[in-house]
Order: structure tokens, then sequence, then C-alpha cells
């Protein structure tokens, strides 16, 4: 939540500053959104699983998001910024004992866990300007690489299956994530727009997959709102955490763009 106050308070300064020479100088859009995230998978660390519907019954919720993107001049890469919290937490059940971390909990006792997976982008990309050229502006193909830091914490507190004594155990991971970008528009009139967005990277038994689609409408001036699906696919084992875990469900966003 601090980096994303943070990344706020950076950002709004720069979007006031830079408004009036978006049109002119550079190309820019910002938007803010919610998306409504649905967890299934399993994780762990140092321990079995814990699946994360049956066991740590975790719902869906809607979370604020909010993005950024500048077309620079000449031959600068532009730069795609984009901050997604995600937090979940909930009272969960098991058949067994089962160990998080060093501690191992008594599953016959109530126990509670929370999951913060924040997680912020920044992508330098360019477009293809002979697609853009050839399609009379129609369609536009964007590709370029993609850097995401996720601050992940995760916690379980419960009962200790030995001494009966309350307990809780957590870990926190900061992990930078580099990735391909690849983005695609689709305007067959100058108000209506059809997007894509593609985050990726695969490397041994691990792979980390970021699916945007977007309808956009622009009713009036640069104001537009849009509606689509994302899809957040992770496989991961890194510092004794090991999570199979995926984030789907619709969005909507409104925002402007010169």
């Amino acid at each position: 939540m601090k980096r994303m106050q943070f990344l706020v308070s950076m950002l709004v300064p720069a979007f006031i500053c830079m408004a009036p020479y978006a049109a002119s100088a550079i190309g820019f859009e910002a938007a803010v959104g919610g998306w409504k995230q649905d967890p299934s998978g399993d994780i762990s660390y140092k321990g079995q699983a814990l699946d994360i519907d049956n066991e740590l019954k975790y719902n869906s919720k809607t979370k604020v998001f909010g993005r950024v993107k500048i077309d620079m001049p000449l031959i600068l890469p532009n730069i795609y910024l984009m901050a997604t919290p995600m937090k979940f937490e909930a009272d969960g059940s098991k058949t067994s004992n089962f160990t998080f971390g060093d501690k191992t909990f008594n599953y016959t006792a109530p126990f509670s866990s929370k999951i913060n997976l924040d997680h912020y982008d920044v992508a330098l990309y360019y477009g293809l300007p002979f697609i853009k050229t050839a399609t009379a502006k129609k369609l536009n193909i964007d590709i370029g690489l993609n850097a995401r830091i996720i601050d992940f914490k995760a916690e379980i507190s419960g009962q200790d299956a030995a001494t009966g004594l309350q307990i809780k155990e957590s870990k926190s991971l900061t992990l930078p994530v580099p990735m391909l970008y690849v983005g695609v528009q689709i305007k067959p009139v100058s108000l209506l727009s059809v997007e894509a967005e593609a985050r990726g990277i695969a490397y041994g038994s691990n792979h980390y997959y970021d699916l945007i689609g977007r309808l956009k409408v622009k009713p009036f001036g640069p104001v537009f709102l849009a509606g689509g699906y994302r899809l957040e696919d992770i496989k991961i084992d890194e510092s004794n955490v090991k999570a199979n875990i995926k984030f789907k469900g619709p969005f909507v966003e409104a925002g402007f763009e010169f």
C-alpha cells in the first residue's frame, strides 16, 4: 500500500504538468478502474500446498487499479505504467494439521490468512510503424519489455498443533519479474477500439502470464469508457514460496487520451 501511495503521489503531479503539452508533444493516456479478481489455485511456504478456494476460502474481490501510457516522440521508447493492488483474507478450514513456514497449525482450531500480491509495471515499447501506416491507423502493434515488481506477503494466524498457543507465521518477498510486452489496438472507427495486451515470461517450470482484453468507447472529447477481461496465470518457486495461482475476472475503467 505504501508503494501504491508513493506511485500515486509521484504520478499525479506529473499528469498535471504534462497535460498541457500532451496533445502537441507526446501522446498521453491515463485510466483508473476496478477489476473483480477471482482467485484459484494453491500456495505453500515450507509446507504442503493450501488450496485457495476450498481451504483458505478466498472469494473474489474488486480492487482499484490505474495505468498510464506515454507515447514519446522521435526514437525514444514509449512508456507504459500500471499499478495493480491485490489483497485477500478470510477464515479457513483444513481436515488435518498443516505446516506454513516454521510453524505447524492445529486444524481443529480456527485459523485465518491473508495474502497481498500488489504489483507494479513499467514497460518500454515501440509501435510497428509500417503496420499502422499500411492500415490507415486502424491497426497498431506494440512490442517491448516490461519490468514487474511484485510485493508479496502471506500470513497465517491460528493455534499451534503441539502447544495449543496462538501463533502467527508470515513471509514477505519483493520479486522483480522481467516480461515480454505485446499490445494490439484495432480502431475500426474513431470512437471505438478493441485492444489486447499480453505480458509474460516462462523459465524452467515457472511462468507468469498477464492477458488483458479491452473494448474502449469515446463518448466525447478525450474521455473514454472501457470494459474487458483480465487473466493472470502464475507458477513460481522462489525463496521457499511455491504458488500456482490464477486471478481472473472482468474490469471497467474510465480515462482520457490525447
